[in-house]
């Protein structure tokens, strides 16, 4: 089952005390006992070793795996004789009570984790002194996608549909959708994953293009469904999917390097013919008026001449506006 942020890191903290009492444990036991994944478990293991009561040498915490065991060379780091007081320095006070206070106002917040952070909050402001009074003028707004954020993280664990207005750009155009969460996932930008109601598939959306949002009151029942491997990337184009070649010059090399491809053959002038693949191949019709002189689309040819058509029209607007 599909988790989010908030479940992982509730995860991660009980594997630092499941760990600490089982010395060389195997990796297929753990991950069995936490109901993920290997692959997941490594994961979680790269970013252990990050954590710890401080960033001086010893304080973090030293993990590591040989793939079939995991090892903690260093749990005393984390005992009651070798813990000291929490100090810390005045731009780190005011950072983090300016933060709080700001992730407290966040429309979608659960109440119970609104009133935790409050009391969390009350005693850093008491601990923190006259940095507290200097901290309270200064104000952070989040934009939208903060919002949005915690909508769908509450439909995550609430198990909730979610009704959303939506911005492809892909097709320039708004359109409303009710969808099942399934997660979040960041992968540069932030997404949410989901059974969408309107085409009957799995999408994901980039949160910074919901335009509004709503938690229903409908349950959340998105069919059983593997969640997508995202280590190569949010893009992972299928064999089936139409073939598009685009042939960029030296200043369009770009492509090769945003885009998931099948290959990229080097041409005379610097630049490159590439061939990629994509479910939808209207929507590289973008791509093409981005690339201007850099590149063009050589097939298929339907595509290409639709491409050049669009470039006309662009072309005839700013001759009308001139």
């Amino acid at each position: 089952m599909a988790v989010n942020a908030i479940d992982q890191t509730r995860r991660m903290l009980s594997l630092v005390t499941y760990l600490r009492e089982r010395p060389g444990a195997r990796v297929s036991d753990v991950a069995r006992a936490f109901g993920i994944t290997e692959d997941e478990l490594i994961s979680d293991l790269d970013v252990l070793p990050l954590c710890g009561t401080s960033f001086r040498g010893g304080d973090l915490l030293d993990i590591d795996t040989d793939g079939d065991r995991i090892w903690w060379h260093n749990p005393a780091a984390l005992s009651a004789e070798a813990a000291e007081p929490l100090r810390i320095a005045a731009d780190e006070a005011t950072a983090l009570l300016v933060a709080a206070r700001a992730v407290a106002t966040l429309p979608g917040l659960r109440e119970s984790d609104r009133l935790a952070l409050l009391r969390a909050t009350a005693k850093l402001e008491a601990a923190a002194g006259e940095v507290a009074s200097a901290s309270a003028r200064l104000s952070v707004t989040f934009e939208s996608e903060g919002g949005v954020f915690a909508d769908v993280d509450r439909a995550i664990s609430e198990r909730r549909r979610l009704w959303i207005r939506y911005y492809s750009p892909a097709r320039d155009e708004v359109t409303e959708r009710e969808i099942d969460p399934i997660r979040l996932v960041s992968v540069g930008h932030t997404y949410v994953e989901a059974w969408c109601r309107r085409s009957e598939a799995r999408r994901t959306f980039r949160l910074d293009r919901v335009a509004e949002i709503r938690v229903l009151d409908e349950a959340s029942r998105p069919p059983q469904i593997e969640p997508r491997d995202l280590s190569e990337g949010l893009v992972q184009p299928a064999a089936e999917d139409p073939e598009v070649v685009v042939e960029v010059g030296p200043g369009g090399r770009w492509v090769a390097e945003y885009y998931p491809h099948d290959s990229a053959e080097e041409l005379p002038d610097g630049g490159l013919r590439v061939t990629l693949r994509t479910p939808d191949p209207s929507s590289l019709r973008r791509l093409a008026l981005r690339l201007g002189g850099d590149g063009h689309i050589v097939a298929p040819a339907d595509l290409a001449d639709s491409a050049r058509q669009a470039a006309r029209q662009a072309l005839a607007g700013y001759d009308e506006a001139a």
